[in-house]
């Protein structure tokens, strides 16, 4: 994953560049306002760079200069909030299975009864979201990103709306992803408990610019 944009926004000049390693875990550490979530927004489509040029593997996303910026739904890219944002009146299975409809077969490279196993998801794979625990919606919600096959998977302090001990719970699942599927992360967080279990690089924000 490379990124190099460029954004203005009110008072903070966005102006950020970093590479991912294949397969690990980047996380954008800083305090609030520094930028993070506008950049992964910038990845996923959400936000326009004023310049710049974001790409993943041998795809390029946006590339300012020669007028490229993929529709979000062409990025192939997962993003997990920090809320779950589950559909109420799915169960968990339909819930887990619905953006993985929209990709075609031939390009399915994660399984269904991979991630169900890998996040411990089973036993409540009939439940609707209002019967699940915090933690067990957040499973759900990386399940689902997983299972559109990404390639590159976007988290924007998934574990901030957590207790201590769903956090801790849910770190493990985080930290085999990347590890097991072989996708990118880039993970948002200002806790330095997450980042120091979960990620490969650091890439350090302040004021919107990158300082370590």
């Amino acid at each position: 994953m490379q990124v190099e944009v460029k954004r203005k926004l009110g008072a903070l000049a966005l102006d950020v560049s970093f590479g991912g390693d294949p397969g690990g875990v980047t996380a954008l550490f800083g305090p609030s306002g520094a930028g993070k979530t506008s950049v992964i927004n910038m990845v996923a489509g959400l936000l326009r760079p004023d310049q710049g040029r974001i790409s993943i593997g041998g795809l390029c996303l946006f590339d300012s200069e020669r007028g490229i910026d993929l529709p979000p739904d062409k990025r192939r890219i997962g993003y997990v909030f920090q809320e779950g944002r589950l559909f109420p009146h799915l169960s968990v299975r339909s819930n887990l299975t619905y953006g993985m409809k929209l990709i075609p077969i031939a390009e399915h490279k994660v399984k269904l009864e991979e991630v169900v196993d890998l996040l411990g998801i089973g036993p409540f794979f009939d439940r609707r979201p209002r019967l699940l625990s915090g933690g067990e919606k957040q499973r759900v919600a990386i399940g689902r990103a997983l299972l559109t096959s990404p390639e590159a998977l976007l988290m924007d302090e998934p574990l901030a709306s957590l207790d201590a001990e769903r956090k801790q719970e849910l770190l493990p699942f985080i930290a085999r992803i990347s590890r097991e599927f072989s996708i990118p992360i880039l993970y948002v967080s200002h806790v330095m408990e997450e980042i120091s279990q979960l990620t490969d690089h650091v890439v350090l924000l302040r004021e919107g610019r990158v300082v370590a």
